[in-house]
């Protein structure tokens, strides 16, 4: 898939860690990167943030699922949730875990770029990154900020709003270290949280649709 027409020029926001991410071009792996946001105009924000992720150098668009209306999961008195999934082709890196981090640094430069605010964890947000799955790779490694990345994402087979979009995408995947297909893990899921915690809102062209009221 060729770059999001229209695409915000990458120097717009592209920083250090995106920066970073450029010298690991040679190869590349299957990525797929949840995105969230519920304040502040969080469909102009994904939709920034989809360009943006398009932009990236080295990357290829392999997909994007449609757009999601999701109820908030840990703290409730929060507006609902706008959530959606890309599948990138990104740089491998020298090793899995330097590209993981590389392309994790990029993500979150590109979410202070588009002006996310440190809240509470499960808060609101202006945007939300999440790199969920990288290639067939389990990852488990310091960050720099001393934090950890675990890769495939620990959350995703327990979250509706994440399994519905990455099902757009990859009914079929098995991530690492997982026992079920993402299809069946949304289906599970869906048994639990009711199949009205998640609503399409918008389909696979929101990235560079008309603005309308959704």
């Amino acid at each position: 898939m060729r770059p999001v027409p229209g695409a915000i020029r990458a120097g717009r926001f592209l920083v250090s860690g995106a920066r970073l991410y450029a010298r690991f071009v040679a190869g590349l792996v299957r990525a797929y990167i949840g995105l969230g946001a519920n304040v502040g105009e969080p469909v102009r924000n994904l939709r920034n943030a989809a360009r943006a992720l398009a932009a990236l150098p080295g990357v290829r668009v392999a997909g994007v699922s449609r757009l999601y209306s999701t109820t908030p999961v840990g703290v409730f008195n929060q507006p609902d949730f706008t959530n959606a999934a890309m599948a990138l082709d990104v740089p491998a890196g020298p090793d899995p875990e330097t590209g993981a981090l590389a392309l994790l640094a990029a993500l979150k430069s590109l979410e202070q770029s588009i002006g996310r605010v440190a809240r509470r964890r499960w808060g609101p947000r202006e945007v939300d990154l999440d790199l969920l799955v990288f290639g067939r790779h389990e990852i488990n490694v310091e960050r720099p900020d001393q934090r950890w990345l675990v890769v495939p994402h620990p959350e995703t087979r327990k979250r509706l709003f994440v399994l519905a979009p990455l099902s757009d995408l990859a009914p079929g995947l098995r991530p690492p270290g997982w026992h079920e297909t993402v299809a069946t893990a949304r289906r599970r899921q869906e048994a639990a949280e009711g199949s009205d915690a998640v609503r399409v809102i918008a389909g696979r062209d929101w990235p560079t649709a008309v603005q309308q009221p959704l």
